[in-house]
């Protein structure tokens, strides 16, 4: 290989003969090549003027006299701020004079260092430095361009910034680009900055460069209006970002120098990744897989530098796009307002494409969880998968285009290196017999070193390519699987072959591949946790160890780290676990699976103990028990100051700490990414060199890589639960359990005893005047308003009550037609609010066709309200009418609130539901206590990070009320994971089928007005999942299994809190839970039902009457009772019609006046009753507080 270093030691030779000699047994032969060198372009100068400006500055760029042999082919400028190696090209031209605009300075000086390329034909190259320049920000400019787009101003058009875009000359937009794209990146550094000083996580945020420092300051008040203010402004810069990236589609792909400068342009657009839309993302892919194109084929015919200038613009713009994809879905960052609202915003074509992805609501249902919030988030979700997916195998295109681009110019022992805070990329060139020494591959603060003699099968392979690759975030994935690795970078490691195809590596288990993967340098570990285990020693007790159970269940295997930090550091330890048993070490029993001594000659620099499992020790296994016991110090001379001694020291006396000490307990993982974009675990191993800061795998394959990462919640401590479980040191925690199981009994009585009344209101009732000779049946169903006083009363049975649906049917000798009206009036009759009427509206069903009347009324038949009408006339409601707004939302609203707000539900479900209000209550508390118990879990861990100065989390205080972002995220987690048995549980009674066939309420009332009519037993309606009746066992005993188990965990959570803390946390998880009933589930509920009354109008789904108009209903059991109920054999005995007292106008005014004087009346008292009242509590409290002195 003949580097350039060796024409260049030699600038006087112009030509230059290469001969190579081939030596047979018989004979000699040779071959030559003559080279001829021509000369770079000389003699020349080049000037800029004026040498200040800003961004909005044309300067003036002249180079004079330059002479050639082969002419002038063009002037290339760059630019660079602190480093060489940054450099990039803003313009080009094929004339000595031209006008460029040029990016903002260096932070501090504003001074901008340049240079041009003068080059021939022969793409000879003369570099002139030209005088630095001094280039301030527009920054009055941009922001008016940023508002603009924000507002959709109609003055965008005529920005002078815009009208420069749309030019689609490559070097004005080029510029322009590069210029407002370094200006929105300053911007977006300092606001990242300013949010994290007020106590923002820098991980929620953001994704840090590689080999970046820790940016994140511990123990800061939260700011949140510093986050709304930073949500605003990152918005804003999104869409501007967006906006400009359409202009660089509009750009011809010419020359290599345009690849260079439109590269260029989308590196700097795309480098703050947490600013970018999915359209910006899918542009700048496909933009970037266009360039890589292009370049490929050029890459033969134009100089290594140019490929690897192109190159390097190009891998890190495809970096930026592959971590702006997965930043979301690896929840580092948030998805953007125009994203949100674009997955939300219906498609034009909604009402035709039914089978759109966007009206596929299973796509983005949890489970049977149809809410618009769960719908809308989904949504997001799924559409940033999908584009992540696209986006990844677009890269691998990419850099295997790059790859065989850059590989082109590199001979044996030649290396290719492209380092920026984005990306690293190695390409290396190696012969085979290189691979049998020992190879050590450094990237940033990642490395891959393979073992010796590794065995490839390179056939036919004389020469092979090393290519390694770092990006700050690993990708999110094609799999529903928790890797954990939103913290860890990707390290890919490949071989390629002279086809540039990837060549397989499999070593044997002797001889592993170890790969360093660091992680994100923001990440702060939550602090240790002080185990409180002196204040056991006067407990009384038999514990030999002081245990703690930790769950290790995992869907991809994880290694367990244990760090333990004595506040006395020249105490001993011995430490045993066990896996999914209790270990037990004593003179007469050893059932361990493991064991170490901990010495203070073992202490680490952090002056801590470490004890590590790795991944496949773990393997299989769901929990880990360990225990810890304090040596005494004739146990400590005799196994710590001899290292040859390696027996256990075994005693059957109980523990006894003289010295706390503190425990982190986090687990890590090694995974690969698959062909199919799923992260997977085989033949990884988890190394001891794994840290806070890195994961340490050993791998027999090679592939890209990352590491997984999580900080446990601490374990329950169960030798401090038994022996202070007394109740009269945790009378908070006992009597919070016995009082909700009290809650529960009663609810459950009143709940069983409404279950029974449920069952009279069924009843479909005949009317008096129906007469026995009559054929023709109509079913009238009323429905009654939930207004205040909005029933009325009667007699005999309670009708017409409050949010009441009630039946009747009557008899007519023939049919009555199409029905167009009817009247409606009630007596008076009723004692004070009781005559009062709320009437919504009334079907009336024909029971021979099976055709529905709807009579909307939404009325008050009542002299003191409304229109003080107590008779109406109501029409036949049109299809117009039936899909109004109002008619509509009563309906959705009443539905929703009494079904699908469980607790609610408790008090109104619809009888007809086979969910019954004993389940439901069961359901509820069955809830509640999961909740508690998976709150209590993490509130200490959360509580935690409120007091100590390395915790990632800070706090907002208002008066008593604290709230931080770790609180808000364990909320989080909780509602998940509560969510799982409550979806599980409520469906198991939902859909529960019953366990004998059953009749309908209509054909039940049919057959007593004719028994001679044959009786067709229930057609239920096949669901789309039904369970077995006797499911309901299977029901009531998870309930009990998940109630049993969190009362378990409550209260031993409780009595390590103490009685103080456990009444904090009942404070706060009451408070929520009361919030959670009266204010954001209504509103959820309420909301969706405006949105369901707005969008889809189903005016048919008559929720309230299913009982009435479905076959679907329980057994009445013999407990109907009829309004008009007859001693005689038949319902039908004649008697003459039945004469009601039907007011007139007179009566009706006399009647408004006595009811408006007795509402007057009943206000006085209440006013006169609440005035002795207040003036009652006065007197107390004046007179108790007396001064006996006073005069």
């Amino acid at each position: 290989t003949a580097t350039n270093q060796l024409f260049l030691s030699n600038p006087q030779i112009n030509l230059w003969q290469f001969e190579v000699v081939y030596s047979f047994l018989q004979e000699t032969s040779s071959s030559s090549l003559n080279i001829v060198l021509t000369k770079s372009p000389s003699n020349g100068s080049c000037s800029i003027n004026p040498l200040n400006g800003t961004t909005n500055s044309l300067f003036d760029v002249l180079c004079s006299n330059w002479f050639d042999d082969n002419d002038i082919k063009d002037y290339s400028v760059y630019v660079w701020k602190n480093d060489l190696a940054e450099k990039m090209i803003v313009a080009y031209s094929t004339i000595s004079s031209f006008q460029v605009r040029l990016p903002p300075g260096d932070d501090q000086t504003s001074l901008l260092h340049l240079f041009v390329h003068i080059r021939n034909q022969f793409d000879c190259v003369t570099e002139f430095n030209l005088s630095s320049v001094t280039v301030m920000p527009d920054l009055v400019g941009l922001t008016d361009f940023i508002n603009n787009i924000q507002n959709l101003s109609s003055e965008l058009i005529r920005n002078p910034i815009t009208q420069l875009l749309g030019s689609q000359n490559q070097n004005v937009v080029g510029q322009l680009i590069i210029s407002l794209s370094q200006q929105l990146n300053k911007m977006n550094n300092e606001n990242i900055d300013t949010t994290i000083l007020n106590g923002i996580p820098a991980t929620s945020i953001s994704v840090s460069t590689l080999g970046s420092q820790t940016s994140q300051v511990s123990s800061i008040p939260l700011n949140e209006s510093v986050l709304i203010e930073y949500n605003k402004q990152l918005n804003s810069y999104a869409n501007s970002r967006e906006y400009l990236m359409t202009f660089i589609t509009k750009l011809a792909i010419t020359t290599s120098n345009s690849i260079k400068l439109q590269a260029t342009a989308l590196a700097q657009i795309t480098e703050t990744t947490n600013q970018l839309t999915r359209t910006a993302l899918m542009i700048a892919s496909d933009r970037c897989y266009q360039l890589a194109v292009a370049l490929h084929p050029m890459s033969t015919g134009i100089p290594y530098e140019d490929v690897q200038l192109s190159a390097t613009q190009l891998i890190q713009c495809a970096a930026n796009v592959l971590t702006a994809v997965n930043g979301p879905l690896q929840q580092r960052t948030t998805i953007l307002d125009l994203d949100y609202s674009r997955a939300t915003t219906f498609p034009a074509d909604y009402d035709t494409d039914l089978e759109s992805e966007w009206s596929n609501l299973n796509l983005f249902a949890d489970g049977n969880d149809f809410s618009w919030e769960t719908v809308e988030r989904n949504r997001n979700v799924y559409y940033q998968k999908q584009l992540a997916n696209q986006i990844i195998n677009q890269m691998n295109e990419i850099i295997a285009l790059l790859s065989s681009s850059l590989n082109i110019h590199l001979n044996i022992g030649q290396q290719s290196i492209i380092d920026t805070s984005q990306v690293f990329m190695s390409l290396e060139s190696k012969s085979t017999e290189s691979l049998s020494n020992k190879l050590l591959q450094q990237m940033v603060n990642a490395q891959i070193q393979l073992p010796e003699n590794l065995n490839l099968d390179l056939i036919n392979n004389s020469k092979i390519s090393i290519r390694t690759m770092v990006t700050p975030l690993a990708p999110f994935g094609n799999t529903t699987l928790q890797s954990n690795t939103n913290f860890s970078t990707c390290v890919s490691f490949s071989i390629l072959g002279q086809n540039e195809n990837e060549i397989s590596i499999q070593t044997d288990l002797n001889r592993f591949i170890e790969i360093i993967i660091p992680r994100d340098s923001n990440l702060i570990i939550p602090s240790m946790i002080l185990q409180n285990v002196t204040s056991m020693n006067s407990s009384p007790h038999s514990q030999l160890f002081n245990f703690k159970y930790l769950n290790i269940t995992s869907t991809l295997p994880i290694s367990v780290h244990l760090e333990i930090q004595p506040l006395n550091s020249s105490l001993a330890y011995l430490f045993i676990y066990k896996f999914d048993q209790v270990p037990q070490l004593n003179s007469s029993i050893k059932q361990i699976d493991g064991s170490q001594l901990f010495c203070p000659s073992g202490l680490t620099n952090e002056s801590s103990y470490h004890y590590f499992l790795n991944n496949q020790q773990t393997s299989g296994h769901q929990s880990l028990i360990f225990g810890l016991r304090e040596l005494n110090s004739t146990e400590m001379s005799d196994v710590c100051s001899n290292s040859s001694i390696t027996y256990l020291p075994i005693t059957n006396e109980r523990f006894n700490f003289t010295s706390n000490y503190q425990l982190r307990i986090y687990t890590s993982g090694c995974y690969y990414i698959d062909n199919n974009n799923q992260w997977k675990s085989e033949g990884l191993i988890v190394g001891p060199l794994t840290n806070h800061n890195q994961t340490q795998c050993f791998s027999t394959h090679l592939t890209s890589f990352a590491g997984g990462f999580v900080v446990l919640p601490e374990p329950v401590n169960w030798s401090y639960v038994f022996a202070h479980a007394d109740f009269s040191r945790n009378k908070t925690i006992y009597l919070t359990v016995i009082c909700v199981c009290l809650m529960y009994i009663i609810l459950t009585i009143y709940a069983r005893y409404k279950d029974k009344k449920d069952l009279e209101k069924l009843g479909v009732t005949p009317l008096p005047d129906n007469h026995q000779s009559d054929e023709y049946v109509y079913e009238i169903i009323v429905f009654t308003g939930l207004r205040k006083d909005a029933g009325t009363t009667d007699p005999h049975r309670k009708i017409l009550q409050r949010g009441g649906v009630d039946a009747f049917i009557m008899s007519v000798p023939k049919t009555l037609g199409l029905l167009n009206c009817i009247r409606i009036w009630h007596d008076n009759t009723g004692e004070g609010s009781s005559s009062s009427w709320f009437l919504k509206y009334i079907i009336i069903r024909d029971l021979q066709t099976m055709e529905k009347f709807h009579f909307i009324s939404q009325r008050w038949f009542a002299v003191e309200n409304d229109d003080g009408k107590i008779e109406r006339i109501l029409p036949a409601a049109s299809e117009i009418e039936k899909h109004e707004f109002p008619y509509l939302l009563t309906k959705r609203t009443y539905h929703s609130i009494s079904d699908s707000h469980l607790w609610f539900s408790i008090f109104s479900r619809p009888p007809s539901n086979k969910f019954t209000r004993v389940q439901r209550c069961t359901c509820c508390f069955t809830l509640f206590y999961v909740s508690m118990f998976l709150n209590i879990m993490y509130y200490d861990l959360s509580n935690q990070t409120k007091s100590n100065n390395s915790t990632n989390s800070a706090s907002l205080s208002i008066g008593s009320l604290q709230i931080n972002s770790q609180q808000i995220i364990i909320g989080i987690i909780v509602d998940f994971f509560a969510f799982i048995p409550s979806l599980l549980i409520v469906q198991l009674f939902r859909r529960l089928r019953s366990r004998q066939k059953q009749f309908s309420p209509l054909q039940q009332a049919l057959h007593k007005i004719k028994p001679h009519l044959q009786c067709q037993k229930k057609n239920n309606k096949k669901s789309s999942l039904t369970f077995p009746w006797w499911c309901i066992f299977i029901a009531y005993g998870l309930c009990a299994i998940f109630v049993g188990l969190s009362i378990l965990f409550i209260i031993a959570r409780g009595i390590e809190f103490g009685d103080e803390k456990t009444q904090q946390w009942l404070i706060s998880i009451l408070s929520g839970f009361f919030s959670s009933i009266f204010f954001s589930q209504p509103i959820k509920i309420i909301s969706l039902a405006i949105i369901f009354a707005c969008f889809c109008r189903r005016s048919n789904d008559d929720y309230e009457a299913n009982e009435f108009l479905d076959n679907n209903q329980v057994d009445l059991n013999n407990d109907e009772e009829y309004l008009h109920s007859n001693k005689k054999r038949s319902l039908f005995t004649y008697r003459p019609p039945v004469r009601a007292n039907r007011l007139n106008e007179s009566e009706v005014i006399y009647a408004r006046d006595r009811r408006l004087q007795e509402i007057y009346m009943w206000s006085i008292i209440r006013e006169i009753v609440r005035y002795l009242w207040f003036f009652s509590l006065l007197s107390i409290l004046t007179y108790t507080h007396r001064d006996l002195n006073s005069f």
